[in-house]
């Protein structure tokens, strides 16, 4: 088939605009916000662990100062 000077090449047929890998760049991008969001939620986590045995060990050793009042 010819085409005029003012057109330009089409690929033919209904689906052709799932074929320039979108869909493994959704993937892709999926999964890295996925792994943010753990590494989030992980560092959440330790942060508290770590301000829970912060506080545990500041009870747990009252300072002599504390005794006299």
């Amino acid at each position: 088939m010819r085409l005029k000077r003012w057109e330009s090449p089409r690929r033919e047929g209904r689906n052709d605009k799932g074929r320039g890998g979108a869909a493994r760049a959704r993937q892709l991008k999926k999964q890295a916000q996925m792994m943010r969001q753990k590494l989030k939620e992980g560092d959440k986590a330790e942060n508290n662990r770590n301000n829970r045995k912060k506080e545990g060990k500041e009870n747990k050793n009252p300072s002599p100062l504390s005794l006299n009042m």
